[in-house]
C-alpha cells in the first residue's frame, strides 16, 4: 500500500463507525489525522492508540458540527493541533459526522428536520467554509452521502433529502475550489453494519438479511468497506476524480 508523505487529514465523527475506519485507513497510508468526536472521549482515545500502532499520529477534538457558533473556536483549536505536527495547513477534509432519522414524512416534526439540516447541510457547508483557509492547495474533500439518494426507503425522506443537498453542494465545491487544485467528491455508502440508527443493520438479523438479499454481493456492508475507499480516493491515486458521487453499496437494489 502506498505511503503518503507527511499528509494530515481532518475527519469529523472519527471516533466510531465509518469515521473511525477512515482515520485508521488513512493511518495505514501514513496520513495523520485530527478527528472530531461528539461525546465519547474514551472511544476517541482508543482510536488514537490504534492510529499510533499503525505508525501515524492523531489528535481528537470535541465538536458538535450542528452548532455553527462553535466553528470559529474549533478552527483555533485545529490550528493549535496542526502546530504540534509542525504544520499550518492540512490536506484532506472528510465531512463524515452525521445523525439518522427514520420518521415518515407525514410525521416528521420541524425540530427533527432542523436537527438533520443543522448537521448534514448547514454544518457541512459552514465547517468547510471555515476551514478553507487551512486546507492546502491541491487538497481533497470528501462529503459523506448515502445510497438513499438513489433508492427510496420509506421513513428516510428527510435524511435522504439532506444528503441530496450534500451531493449538489459537492459539485459546486468542486467547481469553486478547482482553481486551488482541491478535488471534492461525495462517497455514498449503502447499508453498513455500525451503531448508526441504533445499530439496526448490524444487530437486527431480519434487517441484515433483507439487505443481503437485495445486494448483488450478498451481504450488508462493513465500515472497512468504506474507510479504505476514502483513503484511496484522497490519495494521489484519486487525483483526477472530481465532482463525483461514488456509491459504495455492494450493488444494493440494482
Amino acid at each position: 500500500m502506498p505511503i503518503e508523505t507527511q499528509k494530515i487529514a481532518v475527519v469529523t465523527g472519527g471516533s466510531r463507525g465509518l469515521g473511525r475506519s477512515t482515520v485508521l485507513a488513512l493511518a495505514s497510508r501514513g496520513v495523520s489525522s485530527v478527528f472530531t468526536y461528539h461525546a465519547r472521549k474514551d472511544a476517541a482515545d482508543a482510536v488514537i492508540a490504534e492510529v499510533e500502532a499503525r505508525g501515524a499520529r492523531a489528535i481528537a477534538l470535541p465538536l458538535d458540527t450542528g452548532d455553527v457558533t462553535g466553528l470559529s473556536a474549533f478552527a483555533d483549536k485545529l490550528r493549535a493541533a496542526l502546530s504540534t505536527f509542525g504544520a499550518e495547513r492540512f490536506d484532506i477534509l472528510v465531512n463524515n459526522a452525521g445523525t439518522s432519522n427514520h420518521t415518515p414524512i407525514a410525521e416528521t416534526t420541524v425540530a427533527e428536520f432542523d436537527a438533520l439540516y443543522n448537521v448534514h447541510v448547514k454544518g457541512v457547508f459552514f465547517l468547510t467554509q471555515t476551514l478553507l483557509p487551512l486546507i492546502s492547495d491541491g487538497g481533497r474533500i470528501v462529503n459523506i452521502s448515502t445510497g438513499l439518494t438513489r433508492f427510496a426507503a420509506p421513513g428516510s425522506g428527510s435524511y435522504a433529502a439532506m444528503k441530496g443537498a450534500v451531493e449538489v453542494l459537492t459539485r459546486y465545491m468542486a467547481k469553486e475550489f478547482g482553481p486551488r487544485g482541491i478535488a471534492v467528491n461525495a462517497v455514498a455508502p449503502g447499508a453498513i453494519q455500525t451503531d448508526f440508527s441504533g445499530g439496526t443493520v448490524r444487530d437486527n438479523p431480519a434487517v441484515n438479511k433483507m439487505i443481503a438479499d437485495n445486494t448483488a454481493l450478498g451481504r450488508a456492508g462493513l465500515p472497512d468497506d468504506i474507510g479504505p475507499l476514502i483513503a484511496a480516493l484522497t490519495s494521489e491515486d484519486g487525483r483526477w476524480v472530481n465532482g463525483q458521487r461514488i456509491e459504495a453499496s455492494g450493488g444494493m437494489l440494482l
